[in-house]
């Protein structure tokens, strides 16, 4: 580390946002301070789609993650990584 380094109290949000934009952190830091961290509990975000399918298409997978004991959603998901990966 080069200079030592100390977060202010700040008064308000303006103060905040004044210090973090005019600070160089690089007077403080040097990249030899960082260290790699992995967060492994989080999951990754997902959205909602909706998406028109055959209706014997849909059943199938509901019967294939039924024999596997998996949600069908989940099926889906994993069918469309894996088909995607090979692209």
């Amino acid at each position: 580390m080069k200079k030592q380094f100390k977060i202010p109290k700040f008064k308000n949000e303006d103060a905040e946002l004044k210090f973090w934009s005019e600070i160089n952190l690089t007077n403080y830091f040097k990249p030899q301070d960082f260290v790699r961290v992995t967060f492994p509990n989080l999951k990754p975000t997902s959205r909602s789609i909706s998406i028109r399918m055959p209706g014997y298409l849909l059943d199938r997978l509901k019967e294939k993650a039924h024999e596997i004991d998996v949600p069908y959603h989940s099926l889906i998901k994993g069918i469309l990584t894996k088909e995607l990966a090979k692209v």
